[in-house]
């Protein structure tokens, strides 16, 4: 999943986007209130982290013009100030969740998975095609009850087929969500974990669940 995050401490900026690239997801960040609009428009995010208190345009006023273009992203507010007025302020506006600074890793992880989890109407960290099974807290996968060791990025594949079973997803659509704005490799690199995909989740099976669609795309089902 792609993630945007609008923070302006730069060291707490630096250090969230470090450790969602861990993670496997694709990152971009900014670190002013007034560059927010420009990324929301040339690219397509997953969830959004936004601080509060921006130089610029504040994290209210960035939150509330999206909702006002009905632009549906999940948003989960970060703060400093825990006032409930400012929450609750923030959840009216269409925030979908908050969390106070400072805070650890593994709540920020969980509360990314949740925002993520209802967006796509889903209320568990677990998906299944088939035989597959994955879990997007565990960040674990199995067919047919045998464990199978991926990349981050070739998690973060899957989990994006996965989570839209049945549905075709272009290459570019896929390059938008699993690269960031700054990834300058090879144009056909949607293509090249496709096939690392298909050799771990498909080879030794009868039932292929990655299939290619000519002229559109790849689908999971």
């Amino acid at each position: 999943m792609r993630i945007l995050v609008v923070e302006d401490e730069e060291n707490l900026n630096n250090v969230i986007v470090k450790h969602l690239k861990k993670q496997g997801y694709s990152v971009d960040s900014c670190m002013d209130g007034d560059e927010v609009s420009y990324y929301l428009d040339v690219s397509e995010y997953d969830a959004v982290l936004l601080d509060v208190m921006l130089p610029g345009r504040t994290g209210f006023d960035i939150l509330n013009d999206m909702r006002s273009k009905g632009d549906n992203t999940p948003v989960l507010m970060l703060t400093a100030r825990d006032a409930v007025e400012d929450k609750v302020h923030g959840l009216d506006l269409g925030a979908d969740d908050y969390l106070t600074k400072p805070f650890s890793f593994d709540e920020l992880m969980a509360r990314i998975r949740m925002i993520t989890r209802k967006n796509a109407g889903k209320h568990t960290n677990r998906y299944e095609v088939d035989d597959l099974v994955i879990d997007s807290g565990a960040k674990t996968v199995t067919r047919a009850g045998e464990n199978i060791d991926l990349s981050a990025k070739e998690f973060a594949l899957l989990e994006m087929l996965v989570m839209n079973k049945g549905v075709v997803l272009s290459r570019e659509n896929i390059e938008e969500h699993l690269w960031d704005y700054d990834y300058e490799g090879a144009s056909n690199m949607v293509d090249v974990y496709i096939r690392y995909l298909r050799k771990k989740i498909d080879e030794g099976h009868d039932n292929k669940l990655i299939q290619t669609v000519r002229g559109q795309g790849y689908v999971i089902r």
